[in-house]
């Protein structure tokens, strides 16, 4: 029994580092010690990648600028069957947009012609 109170009272004493460092080392770079009270780890890359962009930042899809007027017709666009004058069954009075909308499309039509000329 004593010698069962000896072993978890070294168990106790010892426990866990009260802290855990993980670096990021590149090339030949030396990893610091681990000490008593700390363990660190190091995860080594290449020497070429030490000033590169971290990859999540470097994609190459960049939203594209879009000018404050197509953002709001697309929102517009995107809107447009949930508010009155849709021509839609969905929100209220959404009926009432019917010849807005044959309006619309007589003006796409236009300038698609137009554009095709």
């Amino acid at each position: 029994m004593l010698f069962m109170i000896a072993l978890l009272a070294a168990a106790v004493q010892e426990g866990p580092p009260e802290r855990q460092i993980t670096l990021v080392i590149y090339g030949e770079d030396r990893c610091p010690e681990s000490t008593e009270n700390e363990v660190v780890v190091c995860a080594r890359r290449p020497e070429e990648e030490r000033y590169r962009i971290p990859p999540r930042l470097r994609r190459g899809n960049q939203p594209v600028e879009q000018a404050w007027s197509s953002r709001v017709e697309t929102l517009d666009e995107a809107s447009r069957d949930s508010r009155p004058n849709s021509c839609s069954v969905v929100g209220s009075y959404g009926l009432t947009g019917c010849t807005q909308q044959m309006i619309r499309q007589w003006l796409a039509d236009r300038r698609a012609r137009a554009r095709t000329r």
